[in-house]
């Protein structure tokens, strides 16, 4: 099978031959760029290892008119989940805040140890009601998919006996979510 474009209607577009089916996946209109001060090389590998869906698109490099260290990565496009995320070694002008957060959303409590744990070890920071920062201090929300459902039940005091348990938590225990739910 042949399959031509016009170029130009590429340019918003990228595209994807698996097994020998061509899949056109439309470029994201909002792509978050994340402003890192050094450490991109290590980051991209802590995200690689815990996402198993991990793509790098593009890397470019500082050349000896940039800021940065030649050579050096100042701009990666990656993929987790279908989402696409930047980063930007940009220097120390600007740090992370809570006030921006990725959420993962967990099926079980082997997927909620896992992002937990990788995500919080090598210098990353536990916090509250699943809320934690990776050793780069990027925020991030490990939330199990049963939570939002036990919140919204029409049965008040089950929606309340779930947050008081939640309140109490860090990483997030589904047995325990899911035992304050029952009572």
């Amino acid at each position: 099978m042949i399959v031509s474009f016009a170029p130009y209607r590429l340019c918003n577009n990228r595209l994807n031959l698996r097994n020998n089916k061509l899949k056109v996946l439309t470029m994201q209109k909002i792509t978050p760029c994340l402003w890192f001060d050094g450490r991109v090389d290590e980051a991209l590998e802590l995200y690689k290892s815990l996402f198993k869906n991990f793509k790098v698109h593009k890397i470019l490099r500082n050349t000896e008119a940039s800021p940065g260290e030649t050579g050096s990565i100042l701009t990666a496009t990656f993929e987790i989940f279908e989402q696409e995320f930047m980063i930007l070694n940009g220097g120390p002008q600007f740090k992370h805040t809570e006030a921006i957060s990725f959420t993962i959303h967990c099926d079980n409590q082997e997927e909620v140890d896992h992002y937990w744990y990788g995500l919080t070890a090598n210098g990353g920071q536990e916090s509250d009601c699943g809320w934690l920062k990776d050793p780069f201090g990027i925020s991030w929300q490990v939330t199990p998919t049963i939570l939002p459902e036990m919140f919204i039940d029409k049965d008040a005091k089950k929606a309340n006996n779930v947050m008081t348990a939640m309140m109490e938590m860090q990483r997030l225990d589904i047995a325990e979510l899911k035992e304050a739910y029952d009572r």
